[in-house]
């Protein structure tokens, strides 16, 4: 089978697209072509794959790249058995002929518009019934498949999830250790960047040093640099996810502090899975899912949503409890991954993944492409295209 993956808003190192997906494909032999952002990421394509470069989407700048991106599409999907699109701005730059497309939906798209701080507050207030529109029209022309179960709610019909599983080291991690914290993933002000900050100024008197582990949004950078150069913590940047998870193993504790906004609420959390993967006890604020799973498994700590200084300070003692008692730490961090092991292992789930798409590919889209009147139907006709 030959599949076309696209995307210009995601990293081309995504853990789920690359590290899950395509890998999960190419380990059943078959072929992949990448059409993702390389050259704007600084990323060198990974032997096995066909890459095709393209502008990243970033703000408000997303014409450039949608273009190209259609472009792309076009060309690369000419000798594909099946399409499989990552991006919302996508629907809107598929290939008029093109082989059964899949939208692999990752986020709430209408949930995630507050936290798009590059958006005038009027423009936010009018996307919502075009974003409903758009997925209405997907689901009605496209196979659908979903990151989370929260999601079935967005959509009428029936489509399968593909969890954000991670891969769990068959031999368990070290022990957490005392003196770091860490974070992995996007950093943003929505995700706890500020609070962070905050913690690692209250535990630099005690030795315990904060190790970020991801991109930043813009407007959260000059704060992370302004920490990292008095010496507060350490922020690495954009580190590929396996690598990201191998320095973070041997941490005292693994924070995830995302603020109770929509996007976030009915979600569990992926780094959370991945902390406990590593064997690293799990800090978080109280999201449904995530509170409900650190507390079930025993493998964490969960501290309030609040201010800044309260959530710092409830951090800050919790984190401390964890150094005086190793013995704690140690356990917390065995029963989160033997957890993962048992219920989040990413190859439990992609062999159902690839047979899934393999039987899509001998099969047509759910529906024939007949006009639609609805606003993304005009939308995606002024713009040539045909969701």
């Amino acid at each position: 089978m030959r599949v076309c993956v696209g995307t210009t808003v995601h990293h081309p190192e995504d853990a789920r697209i690359t590290h899950r997906q395509i890998r999960a494909l190419l380990d059943a032999g078959h072929e992949v072509t990448f059409v993702a952002p390389f050259t704007h990421c600084n990323v060198t394509p990974r032997q096995g794959i066909r890459a095709v470069d393209v502008p990243r989407a970033v703000g408000l700048h997303r014409g450039k790249a949608l273009r190209a991106a259609a472009s792309a599409l076009r060309t690369a999907v000419r000798d594909a058995d099946l399409l499989v699109v990552h991006d919302i701005e996508l629907l809107l730059a598929l290939p008029r002929k093109r082989p059964p497309t899949v939208w692999d939906v990752h986020e709430d798209t209408i949930g995630a518009l507050n936290a798009k701080t590059y958006l005038p507050g009027p423009v936010r207030s009018v996307l919502p019934p075009l974003i409903r529109a758009v997925e209405s029209r997907a689901e009605r022309r496209l196979h659908l498949i979903l990151a989370e179960e929260s999601y079935r709610e967005r959509f009428p019909g029936a489509h399968p999830v593909v969890p954000n599983h991670t891969y769990v080291p068959r031999t368990p991690p070290a022990p957490p250790g005392d003196h770091r914290i860490v974070y992995v993933g996007q950093i943003s002000l929505a995700r706890g960047a500020a609070e962070m900050v905050e913690i690692a100024r209250r535990l630099r008197p005690y030795g315990i040093r904060l190790d970020l582990i991801g991109p930043a949004d813009a407007a959260v950078r000059p704060m992370l640099r302004d920490a990292q150069r008095a010496g507060l913590l350490d922020w690495f940047g954009y580190v590929p996810n396996n690598h990201a998870l191998r320095m973070a193993e041997g941490a005292l504790a693994g924070l995830s502090l995302l603020h109770d906004v929509p996007n976030y609420r009915e979600s569990t959390p992926t780094k959370v899975i991945e902390y406990m993967a590593r064997g690293i006890p799990v800090v978080t604020t109280p999201l449904p899912g995530a509170a409900s799973l650190v507390g079930r498994v025993d493998c964490g700590t969960i501290v309030p949503f609040g201010e800044v200084g309260a959530v710092a300070d409830a951090v800050v003692q919790c984190v401390l409890r964890l150094r005086a008692d190793a013995e704690r730490r140690a356990a917390m961090g065995a029963r989160g991954y033997v957890e993962a092991l048992n219920h989040y292992h990413w190859p439990a789930v992609a062999g159902e993944f690839v047979t899934l798409l393999e039987r899509w590919a001998q099969a047509p889209s759910p529906v024939a492409a007949l006009p639609d009147r609805s606003p993304a139907g005009r939308l995606a006709n002024l713009s040539g295209q045909n969701v």
